[in-house]
């Protein structure tokens, strides 16, 4: 299943659609992740002033050479359809034995990281919540921003590179996309049915 820390609505709108999770519970992680991101930018920007840290930021992109979001949008669409492919396939498709759990969070870190090198133009966010809570932070109001611009990038941008992500996978792996089967792929090998190993079994006996 979808289990464990989605930590971005883009994940939980992927798991919800590949029928990871339902819908209730979808709402429910990115409610919770949103609460969580709320209270987390106060919390860290004390600490920071508190012991002297380096002041930190969060994901923007530039509102003068692209107004509308555009550019930023595809910007975050590419960079978090490339993060889903890897948690995919560290968590599903590939097993690293004894030390899975810490081999996966440390190449799904090292991904995210290459991410935000690759893809600057909107942060990247990759996480529709860091997007609009930071944007909340930093407001002089500490408003949700006005701006539809801001949305089109770390909402939709964000959460359509997650559904382009998933229906990929959908067709690679023969899972179901919106709870449907698609009339392409699968293109990964499927395990053998019951079915199928019950009517290969009196074939194998008369050989013999």
């Amino acid at each position: 299943r979808g289990g464990g820390q989605h930590v971005t609505p883009a994940v939980s709108v992927s798991m919800w659609c590949l029928g990871k999770c339902d819908y209730t519970e979808m709402y429910v992680r990115i409610a919770g992740q949103m609460g969580g991101g709320l209270v987390a930018f106060p919390i860290f920007h004390l600490l920071s002033e508190t012991l002297g840290w380096t002041p930190f930021g969060g994901p923007d992109f530039d509102k003068t050479e692209d107004e509308q979001g555009v550019g930023a949008a595809f910007n975050e669409l590419v960079a978090t359809m490339l993060l889903c492919f890897v948690i995919y396939a560290v968590n599903w498709e590939i097993h690293f034995g004894q030390y899975h759990y810490w081999i996966k969070q440390s190449l799904t870190a090292l991904g995210i990281r290459y991410l935000i090198e690759m893809f600057p133009k909107s942060g990247p966010a990759m996480n529709p919540m860091l997007g609009t809570t930071w944007a909340v932070f930093a407001a002089d109001e500490n408003i949700f921003p006005p701006e539809t611009s801001h949305y089109v990038v770390y909402w939709l941008g964000s959460i359509l590179g997650g559904l382009v992500a998933s229906l990929v996978y959908a067709i690679y792996s023969g899972n179901t996309f919106f709870g449907a089967t698609l009339p392409v792929g699968p293109i990964k090998a499927q395990p053998a049915t019951a079915s199928a190993a019950a009517t290969s079994a009196p074939s194998k006996k008369k050989k013999k």
